[in-house]
């Protein structure tokens, strides 16, 4: 039994060696790149040196290279502020239409749920008619929390 433990082992050990192969980068006529490790297709090829690959983390991330090109469109303070102030000035119309609108399905709401009609003898009849009138609600609600913090990122 320990015999076939000390050959499973081994046999494992064996396995996770590092794998080395050759690449070739090969280019047809058309100008298609095409990569190989397989040598009997790679005449005419060109051999990459890839070189040791890196599996450990150095502990610290990487920077993101913070290189604007020379073409990247530049835009002045004041013109800036123009736009933000305008976009602010939309979000905030944005805001207040839409609480219009809230206030207007809250009312609605309220409306129907004061309403009891003959043919919902059953509770979840009453249910289901208010759902629409709910989900309207919802709906307003959740874009007002999102022209919120759209408002807040702005300032």
């Amino acid at each position: 039994m320990r015999r076939d433990h000390l050959a499973a082992a081994f046999l494992l050990a064996c396995l996770s060696l590092p794998v080395h192969a050759d690449i070739w980068e090969c280019t047809d006529d058309s100008g298609n790149r095409r990569f190989t490790n397989i040598k009997a297709e790679s005449k005419g090829c060109k051999l990459i040196d890839v070189g040791p690959t890196n599996t450990m983390s150095t502990g610290k991330p990487q920077a993101a290279s913070k290189a604007v090109p020379k073409d990247f469109p530049k835009v002045d303070g004041d013109t800036q502020r123009q736009r933000d102030a305008e976009r602010r000035k939309i979000l905030d119309q944005e805001m207040a239409n839409e609480q219009k609108l809230l206030d207007e399905a809250r009312r609605e709401l309220s409306e129907q749920e004061s309403q009891r009609l003959g043919s919902e003898r059953n509770y979840q009849r009453m249910l289901d008619r208010l759902e629409p009138y709910k989900k309207k609600v919802k709906l307003h609600e959740d874009n007002i929390a999102s022209l919120r913090r759209e408002l807040t990122s702005t300032r």
